[in-house]
């Protein structure tokens, strides 16, 4: 069976529907766009504009709490460093 037309020179198959495309291709860029626009700019970033909010870990209560732990972690390393020196100690000097 022969086709009735013969196809174009350069012909590689039916026609991309612009219609549908660029449309859709316009949709998808304005989409992203507008992502861009409110997604954090990087950790504890704030998107601009009116767009975001104050991040969590900028809030005043957020940053004493973690002031608190630091110090916290601080204080049970130093704990625990005087007690590995207690314990070195008695095995040098058990007479003590």
């Amino acid at each position: 069976m022969r086709l009735a037309l013969k196809p174009r020179r350069g012909y590689i198959g039916p026609d991309m529907l612009d219609r549908l495309f660029l449309p859709a291709l316009f949709a998808l860029t304005l989409g992203l766009v507008g992502l861009a626009m409110v997604w954090p700019q990087g950790l504890g970033d704030r998107s601009p504009g009116p767009f975001g909010h104050t991040p969590v870990q900028q809030t005043p209560e957020m940053k004493a709490a973690m002031a608190r732990e630091s110090n916290d972690a601080n204080q049970r390393a130093a704990r625990a460093k005087q007690a590995l020196m207690d314990l070195q100690a008695q095995r040098l000097a058990p007479t003590q």
